[in-house]
């Protein structure tokens, strides 16, 4: 393997001498080879996003490296006398300025609590269970109004709801389904965010089996219902060979004993209930094995659902693919937790009350002689950023000002966070490879492998110095279930009822940490003997605003450029649509500034009048397939999940579609997300000027006159200049009324 793609094997420790670049200047993304200026739209994100002001709006942070010595100090405070806190400071400062970039609570809240007192550092979290009754449903819409009000997002399973006309025995009614509620859940999701100037974002999951699931999976169709949500489908592997072996498909819910009694149904009878693992197993029948006992309401063929299933990410994006089982197989902590729920893009999957902490490392910061043969990845740099960045996630935790006290104990027993990176595009692309071929591959793998081997080193290193997560040394009593998911369990001399310390069952017992043992079984066996700082370490978020701004339009998270230079729609405060700003990768401002280019020209000059190399690709050129290879690359080093999204041609033949979802399973991915540009459906974030071209809206007027125009023509409407797709957009999800 060259040496761009090979990292050192010595693993830094965070300690060595730093560079002694200072971070004085102003709007400036360095690197060892390359200073730009940030770009109008990145400055504008930064200030409206993370920027500090006052309550009349005057900026406290003077520019963006203001703002990464507020989020250093506050960071820093947490360690425990003035000579430390002066040390980590100083190294906090470096890291960011080496491309250490903290999630966006961190970035806009981190020393700010004189100024918003009631904010969270963190940028999401997962719902307690919500349990089948009026007063678990409504006690967590109080919690998730709590959750949402101090700026986290906030994800949810509502399969645990029992289906549309099922009785409910304390009403003597039907109740009207899971649905109804998420409705509930979406309009007070919209009231607070609107009151907080912050977006609110949401994660609805659900079980496959559940009897609803075809009304879930449409639900979205209504215009303007349920869009304060990103829905996703909880797949598993029972259901994925029913598919395969094209069986029936059992739709089932849990059964309590009145409703056995009045309705005589027989636990012996597979065709009338079955048995199954659940989240909750409160108020139901349960076997000697753990499981409930479900009622089957009806048979469907597994492959129509298969087919209803991928007809509407096909058309509509949604919903989203998450395969549970293997989340839970590879769960650091599977033998204490059953997730069912993912924050709301997906890329943490969660326990009850579980928070992601997360941070991204800019990946182009470490690219030397960029778009030359010379072109080479300085794996040192980067390995040192990643155990500073560690320590500096970690000390998040001290400060998360999460509002609820379940929140705060989980997040303080575990202290999980999620490391992960951006730019890999932007940084594939300046090392001369093209995103998606064995290069690129090979590279994201070794990329998130020194990730993962630097950040649990640190994670040992930081428990012999402050001590390990608690749930380390807490002790687990073994369960029949545990035995049967873990059979070297008993190999290893263990029986029913051992009780065995957390350290030992992550470290050994985990699925993932056996397969960080295959690369460095020394650094595993510490784990075992004095644990970790922290249960879980990486994941790769979408990264979309901090890679926008302070970045300056590096590639989001784990993807390829989108484009080249594109409009991207940005919601602005006091804006009813969304605002098209033209943005221009930073890849290409960095290969115009080193052959002395203009750095941005005019909207089509960067692209038509200069010949870029032919590495210089687009998401739109990437296949699904290498989208799958890169996601599954990564997959193997990363221990909670990924943040994702094939983009896939208007044209793509249906059948081809339904293979990647397939392909993702074959290849252990946790989840799979697609998108294919439909405007009848809706208006995406990411816009190529050559969509908008070929797309005709129609608009009629309120004397029923019919307009019709591009979707990149302008129009004014109610004082605001805005595309004719993005005016389409607003008016049919009801945020005007007519023209």
């Amino acid at each position: 393997m060259s040496e761009k793609l090979m990292g050192e094997q010595q693993v830094m420790d965070g300690n060595s001498e730093l560079d002694s670049t200072g971070l004085e200047g102003a709007q400036y993304e360095k690197s060892a080879s390359l200073s730009l200026p940030l770009q109008d739209a990145s400055l504008d994100i930064w200030d409206s996003k993370y920027r500090l002001k006052t309550a009349q709006s005057e900026p406290l942070d003077q520019d963006v490296n203001a703002t990464f010595q507020r989020v250093a100090q506050a960071l820093s405070q947490v360690e425990k006398n003035k000579t430390l806190q002066a040390k980590w400071q100083k190294k906090f400062e470096w890291a960011m300025r080496w491309g250490a970039i903290p999630a966006g609570r961190i970035m806009s809240n981190a020393g700010a609590s004189k100024h918003k007192p009631a904010t969270s550092t963190i940028n999401c979290t997962v719902s307690g269970i919500i349990e089948d009754s009026m007063l678990g449903i409504l006690d967590k819409v109080q919690q998730a109004g709590l959750t949402l009000k101090a700026g986290c997002g906030i994800g949810y399973e509502f399969s645990t709801l029992r289906p549309k006309d099922a009785f409910v025995n304390g009403a003597g009614a039907y109740t009207s389904g899971p649905l109804s509620f998420m409705d509930i859940y979406d309009k007070m999701c919209f009231t607070v965010s609107s009151a907080g100037g912050r977006r609110g974002a949401q994660m609805a999951t659900f079980d496959v089996s559940h009897p609803d699931v075809l009304d879930f999976i449409k639900a979205k169709r209504e215009n303007g219902r349920l869009r304060q949500f990103n829905l996703s489908l909880l797949i598993t592997d029972e259901f994925m060979r029913a598919v395969s072996e094209n069986t029936d498909w059992p739709l089932v819910f849990p059964l309590c004993e009145k409703e056995q009694v009045r309705e005589s149904l027989d636990l012996d009878n597979p065709k009338q209930l079955i048995w199954k693992d659940w989240p909750t197993t409160t108020g139901y029948i349960v076997n000697d094995l753990g499981q409930v006992a479900c009622k089957v309401y009806r048979t469907i063929k597994a492959q129509r659902l298969w087919n209803v299933i991928m007809s509407s990410t096909y058309d509509f994006a949604e919903p989203g693919f998450i395969l549970i089982d293997k989340v839970n197989q590879m769960n650091n902590n599977w033998f204490c937790e059953n997730i069912r729920a993912t924050n709301p893009c997906g890329e943490q999957p969660l326990p009850p009350h579980g928070s992601c902490l997360l941070g991204s490392i800019n990946l182009t910061r470490f690219v030397d002689q960029p778009f030359t043969e010379h072109a080479q990845f300085d794996w040192a740099k980067y390995k040192e950023v990643v155990a500073v960045f560690t320590r500096m996630l970690d000390n998040v935790v001290e400060i998360n000002a999460l509002p609820l006290p379940e929140q705060e104990y989980e997040i303080r027993n575990k202290r999980r966070h999620g490391m992960g990176y951006l730019g890999l595009g932007s940084a594939i692309t300046m090392l001369g490879m093209k995103y998606g071929d064995e290069d690129s591959q090979l590279f994201t793998e070794e990329v998130t492998r020194q990730l993962a081997l630097v950040g649990w080193q640190q994670g040992v290193e930081l428990a012999k110095e402050k001590g390990a997560a608690p749930i380390m040394e807490e002790e687990f009593e073994l369960t029949a279930a545990h035995l049967r998911q873990r059979p070297e369990l008993e190999a290893d001399g263990y029986k029913l009822g051992d009780k065995v310390k957390g350290k030992v069952l992550h470290a050994k017992y985990s699925r993932y940490m056996q397969q960080l043992a295959e690369e460095d079984s020394a650094l595993v066996a510490e784990i075992a003997k004095v644990g970790s700082r922290f249960t879980h370490h990486s994941s790769i978020a979408p990264t979309g605003t901090i890679s926008l701004s302070v970045a300056n339009n590096a590639s989001n998270g784990i993807e390829p450029s989108f484009a080249h230079h594109y409009a991207r729609n940005i919601i602005k405060p006091g804006r009813k649509t969304k605002e098209k700003v033209d943005v221009f990768s930073y890849e290409l401002l960095a290969y115009r500034a080193l052959n002395k280019l203009d750095a941005q020209g005019s909207e089509t000059a960067p692209i038509n009048n200069m010949n870029l190399p032919d590495y210089f690709i687009t998401s739109d050129s990437v296949t699904p397939k290498q989208h799958v290879d890169i996601q599954a690359a990564a997959q193997k080093w990363i221990d909670s999940s990924i943040s994702k999204t094939a983009n896939v041609p208007s044209d793509y033949a249906f059948e081809d579609f339904k293979h990647i979802y397939q392909y993702a399973y074959d290849k252990s991915l946790k989840g799979c997300t697609t998108f294919r540009f439909n405007p009848e459906a809706f208006q995406g974030v990411l816009v190529q000027e050559k969509d908008l071209e070929k797309t005709l809206y129609k608009f009629t007027l309120a004397n029923d006159e019919v307009v019709e125009l591009k979707g990149n023509e302008m129009v004014e409407y109610d004082g605001e200049t805005h595309s004719a797709a993005n005016l389409y957009d607003a008016l049919k999800e009801g945020y005007y009324g007519k023209l």
